[in-house]
């Protein structure tokens, strides 16, 4: 049968033209002819091609900025002598005889011990904001520094003087000796929002003119514990050491912030940097241009955060404000009808969030101006009118511009709640610790940020008033002993500043 079959289809090819017999055959066996396919578009539809030309756009502007503010971008390299107490040679090859006695031997018997000298250097990043040779960059960058160099994007070096520093902002003005210098427009970083396309450009590990592109992540941040005045845009533009002191660039090619720390565990970058508002960094640098000192507002009030039973206490909605505690006699506050119990919602007409946002509108407001505060008084809002005052000299220690301190390469500040419980102390029982200089006297003596100082020249402190009054006779000797303890142990160091 399957003989018959077979005979039967080739008759029907012989007899039947070409064409036919192809499609018998075809429906016969199924057979589909597959015709060569043309290769496909990367693109496969208007949509897919428009956005292609967007991202296109978008990677371009990136180019272009990179472009237009490198030239202005400079990597600033530091170098300073520091002096270290210990013995500046070895006369015996197999050690000392006098180790026997203990390293502090020679400072017992007679006075001092030998100086040995060495050379520090450090590096970080700056930008050019005058065609004559104004750099901005950062205190902690340039501080203590002997000797200031910058070379350019072109491969130019100065030597740089330093006009001014502010550590409380970590601001610091730089100036070179040169004109026509490519300048990199300064923006206004009150108008940025959250979600916005930044550019970090800066000499991170010395690598120089570094560029990374990241978000605005948030405005405002404060409480970081990096500066006494905190307002700082956040970023996850990757920001490492060496980028500190370089500008956070906007898409239009203006600096909108100052790059000048990184939230890190590992010393490297994890995702969240901090950058100085450039609208607070022009306020600043106008004073140390011409005057070469930062003079900051005051109101004369201590101040605290609110939470949610604070607010429903005082009349408010939502816990925001800044909640006057004390007000200080014969202060702006004072004479401006400022009580106790007052919450300071606004400042000027912009709102008040917390604590820090409110020190830091009053620390930059000029000495002498008139401004408005919106208060809310027993569940009802009220207007008074207060002119800003200066802030008094003993205040300066709270803002770590206090010369002695800084001599000392220390950092304090009040302990506050937040601060007591990070730490693990009891709320007023002293002054804490929040920064030491690497080398510095206050390094050499053992201390460290977290520890708390309970006693300055053997008188108990609890407040900035009780510390700047305790360490007045130690700026007449240069000698200042206190009482510091950590989380468990008390012990007196003595410090001299040689």
């Amino acid at each position: 049968m399957r003989i018959l079959v077979l005979l039967w289809l080739a008759f029907l090819v012989a007899v039947t033209p070409c064409r036919a017999s192809s499609s018998i055959l075809d429906e016969i066996f199924k057979i589909k002819k597959v015709e060569e396919e043309k290769p496909k578009s990367p693109v496969s539809s208007r949509e897919d091609q428009e956005a292609l030309d967007l991202a296109l756009k978008i990677s371009k502007a990136f180019a272009e900025v990179a472009k237009k503010a490198g030239p202005a971008v400079v990597f600033v390299q530091v170098e300073k002598v520091v002096v270290r107490r210990g013995p500046a040679i070895q006369p015996f090859p197999f050690g000392s005889p006098f180790d026997f006695f203990g390293e502090d031997f020679f400072e017992r018997f007679f006075g001092h011990r030998f100086p040995r000298k060495f050379r520090q250097m450090g590096a970080g990043s700056g930008f050019i904001i005058s065609k004559d040779g104004y750099i901005l960059t950062n205190n902690h960058v340039v501080a203590d520094a002997d000797k200031v160099k910058v070379k350019l994007a072109d491969g130019r070096e100065f030597e740089a003087k330093i006009v001014g520093t502010d550590p409380a902002s970590d601001v610091a003005v730089l100036k070179i000796n040169a004109k026509n210098l490519p300048v990199l427009p300064l923006g206004d970083s009150d108008k940025i929002e959250v979600g916005e396309w930044v550019l970090a450009i800066g000499n991170p590990f010395g690598l120089t003119q570094t560029v990374t592109v990241g978000v605005i992540s948030a405005k405002g941040r404060s409480g970081v514990g990096i500066t006494d005045y905190e307002d700082f845009i956040q970023t996850d533009a990757a920001i490492n050491p060496g980028n500190s002191g370089g500008p956070l660039v906007n898409l239009k090619g203006e600096a909108i912030g100052m790059n000048t720390a990184i939230f890190t565990r590992s010393g490297g970058y994890m995702g969240i940097g901090f950058a100085i508002p450039i609208n607070m960094v022009k306020i600043i640098t106008k004073q140390l241009i011409e005057t070469g000192k930062v003079t900051r507002g005051w109101l004369g009030v201590v101040i605290q955060d609110l939470n949610e039973d604070l607010a429903k206490s005082f009349g408010l909605e939502k816990p925001e404000g800044a909640l006057v505690t004390e007000v200080a006699e014969d202060s702006p506050a004072a004479r401006a009808g400022l009580k106790s119990g007052d919450v300071i919602v606004e400042y000027n007409g912009k709102p008040v969030k917390h604590v820090a946002e409110l020190r830091t509108m009053v620390a930059l407001t000029p000495p002498g101006t008139k401004v408005k505060l919106t208060v809310v008084r027993h569940g009802k809002r009220k207007v008074l009118e207060v002119t800003i005052g200066s802030q008094p000299q003993s205040l300066a220690l709270l803002t770590g511009q206090d010369e002695f301190l800084q001599k000392l390469g220390l950092e304090v500040r009040p302990l506050t709640p937040e601060l007591a419980e990070q730490f693990g102390y009891g709320v007023n029982e002293g002054i804490i610790i929040t920064g030491v200089a690497p080398e510095s006297p206050a390094a050499l003596a053992g201390l460290k940020p977290g520890m708390l100082i309970e006693e300055v020249n053997h008188q108990k402190v609890r407040t900035m008033k009780d510390f700047a009054e305790a360490l007045a006779q130690s700026k007449k000797t240069g000698r200042v002993l206190l009482l510091v303890r950590d989380k468990e142990f008390r012990r007196y160091v003595a410090i001299r500043i040689r």
